[in-house]
């Protein structure tokens, strides 16, 4: 059984740089990835759902920040007259 080879979009070639050749398919618990530009091959065990995610600045947010962005919100009542 052959898994679907498919073009991972906007990914350039760690090798040739080439973007949009890497073509990616997963099979018996291995992801691999190859570009169709050159020889370039890479196989990797897929990682389980309770590995860490990376931290990042996109999904690190400081303390500083979290208190910035609590604001208490007033609803207005738009039938009521003042």
């Amino acid at each position: 059984m052959s898994s679907i080879k498919r073009f991972i979009a906007g990914v350039t070639c760690p090798r040739c740089a080439a973007m949009d050749r890497i073509r990616a398919w997963e099979q018996h618990g291995i992801r691999y990835r190859e570009c169709v530009s050159c020889d370039f091959f890479e196989q990797l065990p897929i990682e389980d759902e309770a590995t860490p995610e990376l931290t990042t600045r996109v999904n690190q947010v400081r303390d500083e920040q979290k208190i910035q962005d609590v604001q208490p919100v007033r609803i207005l009542d738009p039938g009521k007259n003042k």
